[in-house]
């Protein structure tokens, strides 16, 4: 099965859509809160380069940021990427 990481946080409207993007297109994903540590978003930022949430890996690979994703969904090629539960 795919494993699909989001780091995020709480109040991040763009973590928000993105979450609920991924459960319309019925995939599971596991979430990472950075706002809990700072370690957690150092972990964030030395995986993905960037300081901003959300960012997106499947299967331990780098998919970028809030618009990748989106654009990755629109395209079809997110879904072509995932084992859709």
């Amino acid at each position: 099965m795919t494993k699909v990481i989001i780091y995020g946080s709480f109040l991040c409207p763009y973590c928000f859509i993105a979450k609920r993007t991924l459960k319309r297109l019925g995939v599971s994903y596991k979430e990472i809160r950075i706002n809990k540590s700072s370690s957690l978003m150092r972990e964030m930022i030395n995986k993905s380069g960037r300081f901003t949430a959300p960012q997106f890996f499947i299967d331990d690979e780098y998919i970028g940021g809030y618009g990748d994703l989106v654009a990755q969904a629109k395209s079809g090629e997110l879904v072509n990427s995932l084992v859709v539960e």
